[in-house]
């Protein structure tokens, strides 16, 4: 059985030390405006580094770099296409954070 966000919450007690840098690093990926408008990309299609990097107008080592970065904290996954990648968000609640932070930032 899932635990409720507010049961999350209440239990403070147990914020591990991997809970604790799992969470500062997710933030820590929200807080870098490349990251963002990477995976602000990623809401609704793949797209393959050099795309990415062409939408973006950032150089392909760049966004390589960020992908990588995404990528070690589960938040973009990848699929094989013969030699390219094609990149997706990978966590449906970060992109929830993400799109209501957009919204908030908007209103």
């Amino acid at each position: 059985m899932e635990e409720s966000s507010e049961e999350v919450l209440a239990d403070n007690n147990h914020l591990d030390e991997e809970t604790l840098f799992i969470v500062s690093q997710t933030f820590k990926a929200l807080g870098d405006p490349t990251r963002i408008r990477i995976l602000h990309l990623l809401f609704n299609k793949e797209y393959s580094v050099n795309e990415i990097a062409e939408k973006l107008q950032l150089k392909q080592s760049t966004v390589s770099h960020q992908l990588r970065f995404l990528k070690n904290l589960r938040l973009v996954k990848y699929r094989r296409a013969g030699t390219t990648l094609f990149y997706s968000h990978d966590d449906q609640h970060v992109i929830g954070i993400l799109k209501q932070t957009i919204e908030h930032a908007r209103h």
